[in-house]
């Protein structure tokens, strides 16, 4: 009788954590169709969809320090909705200057962190154990011993190989090392997905790098992947300050003060447009959902992953259906096979709609770009649900005609070396690709 009463309480249990999760499941936060992954996933296989839910499945988040914002402002055509839904205005009297290369990239680089006299600020998704990780890291360290302050977050899944032994010396050496997030650790209370993806190295509030590059050699090395990152200046390294201090915070250290905004160092008009679950409106998805609609004469995308919602799939192929010039660059092998054959299907849609489907013949294409009219955005998103939906990601919208052009030229260097289309494919790869992109919502 006792073991019958007790198999009876763990079948209650059961049923009420199955029912709990697919509740959970269906709270508006999530997309439709990660809802409809999930609770299928949890129907067929409970026993190990809902431990896996508790792990992964939260998508929001609250934060120590509130993120940047500005005041709702609206117009006509896509360059106003990012301020539109409450991102820091956009800020003049900017210098942004593109790494058209990995050695103009590590030139930058290594710029940013010989100007710092205060502070250095590292937020890294991926710091390699290799040659330009060691050589960054020992920098760093050297920053350190001067008497610099150094504070580095880095993400525990994106650096589970990292330089340990050098990254120890900086901490030796006065620096302070954050793991963002890390497994197994303390109780993450659903937030195991959710990664922060931000690339930024800032020196004193005034030069930063940042872009689509992380520290490694696949990135800075000679012959690296084709990439894109860039230096700033100017007034717009005040809300990236205060977007690493609403980061650090998560640290429970002291985050320190948000520097004034610097003297103008330039001519471009940038907008921070930051993205992540601590993010409630998400401003950066439905940012671009809003500016392709708007958009009446060219939507172009760069980008390594294309696995994009189900909103942004539909804006894009209204958009060619519309008329408008719409581009997906891509490489055509990425680094990463799931996302290869998950994003099959929404490239045919995009082709069927009247899309330009650009693949990168060879290597690695891993820059992260979009033009809509008159509207340059660049930074650390790709264009899929993981990014723009789970990653903690720092995008710059462009809005001057000569960073545009700037970043159009970036766009366009890749041309030559892609080819255009899509390949033929049989049924049983379209059968696995649909298998992946079921669950994509939930990965």
């Amino acid at each position: 009788m006792p073991l019958l009463f007790f198999e009876h309480i763990l079948v209650v249990l059961g049923v009420l954590a199955v029912a709990a999760s697919v509740v959970l499941a269906l709270h508006r936060s999530r997309s439709p169709q990660s809802s409809a992954a999930w609770i299928l996933f949890i129907i067929l296989v409970p026993y190990l969809a809902v431990p896996l839910f508790i792990a992964l499945g939260f998508r929001k988040k609250r934060r120590r320090l509130p993120l940047p914002r500005g005041e709702a402002a609206s117009g006509p055509g896509p360059g106003p909705v990012f301020t539109a839904l409450g991102c820091p205005a956009p800020s003049s009297g900017n210098r942004i200057a593109f790494h058209d290369s990995a050695a103009a990239a590590v030139q930058g680089l290594w710029q940013v962190l010989d100007a710092a006299e205060q502070r250095v600020d590292v937020l890294l998704y991926v710091l390699r154990p290799d040659a330009s990780g060691r050589e960054f890291t020992r920098r760093l360290t050297a920053l350190a011993r001067r008497g610099i302050e150094v504070r580095v977050m880095l993400d525990w899944l994106g650096t589970l190989r990292r330089p340990r032994a050098e990254l120890a010396e900086l901490e030796t050496a006065g620096g302070e090392v954050h793991i963002f997030s890390p497994f197994p650790g303390p109780v993450n209370g659903g937030r195991l997905n959710l990664r922060n993806h931000r690339k930024l190295v800032m020196a004193d509030g005034r030069l930063a790098w940042a872009g689509g590059r992380n520290v490694g050699d696949e990135y800075l090395a000679p012959g690296a992947w084709r990439d894109l990152s860039f230096t700033l200046e100017g007034p717009v390294l005040a809300e990236c300050a205060a977007l690493f201090r609403a980061d650090w915070a998560v640290t429970g250290r002291d985050p320190g003060t948000v520097p004034p905004p610097g003297a103008a160092a330039g001519e471009a008009l940038l907008q921070l447009v930051p993205a992540g679950p601590d993010d409630p409106e998400d401003r950066l998805h439905n940012g671009l959902v809003a500016a392709i609609h708007r958009a009446d004469r060219r939507v172009w995308i760069a980008t390594p992953y294309y696995v994009p919602s189900e909103p942004l799939s539909a804006a894009l192929c209204t958009a060619a259906r519309r008329g408008v010039d719409v581009r997906i660059a891509l490489p055509a092998t990425s680094n990463q096979w799931t996302a290869d054959l998950a994003r099959g299907a929404y490239l045919r849609e995009a082709a069927a709609a009247g899309c330009r489907i650009l693949r990168q013949r060879q290597g690695m294409m891993h820059a992260k770009a979009a033009l809509i009219d008159g509207l340059g955005l660049t930074g650390s998103a790709n264009f899929d649900l993981r990014s723009m939906l789970l990653n903690f990601e720092m995008m710059f919208a462009c809005h001057d005609a000569e960073t545009v052009a700037a970043l159009e030229a970036c766009f366009l260097a890749l041309a030559p070396d892609c080819d255009e289309g899509l390949p033929a494919t049989g049924s049983l790869r379209r059968l696995a690709e649909g298998v992946v992109r079921l669950g994509a919502p939930i990965l």
